[in-house]
Order: C-alpha cells, then sequence, then structure tokens
C-alpha cells in the first residue's frame, strides 16, 4: 500500500486542510500568499495523488489514510 502521508507535501497537506475546513480556492491562496492558480495546482497533484475525481474525494481519503486529523 502506498504510504500517503509520505508522497504529499507539507504545502499540499496544508491546501487539503483548509479544503476540508471550505476555504474557496481564492480563500486559501490569500491566506498562504500563493497565486490561485498555484492552489489549483496542488489541488489537481491531491487528486492524482490520492486517485480521486473530486475534492469530496480528496478530503475523504485524506481522513482515511490519516492526513487530516479525526475530529
Amino acid at each position: 500500500m502506498i504510504d500517503f502521508i509520505q508522497i504529499i507535501t507539507k504545502r499540499e497537506k496544508e491546501v487539503l486542510k483548509l479544503v476540508a475546513y471550505e476555504y474557496t480556492t481564492k480563500e486559501i491562496a490569500n491566506h498562504l500568499y500563493l497565486s490561485e492558480h498555484t492552489i489549483d495546482t496542488h489541488k489537481k497533484n491531491l487528486k492524482l495523488k490520492l486517485d480521486v475525481r473530486n475534492t469530496a474525494g480528496m478530503v475523504r481519503k485524506g481522513f482515511e489514510v490519516g492526513i487530516l486529523p479525526a475530529c
């Protein structure tokens, strides 16, 4: 099994956490002082690395593999 926690970068983890907290792409970009294009790239990479089709799947998988802590 793939160790997702090690292949996901620190910045991708930050983006995933903010997505889980319902931040928009623009809000994430402002919060992290990055461009919206960069945030979109991080989200695209997360979907590829986690092998999911959409944002809901990305957040679900983040919880399943332990990238996002259970509340």
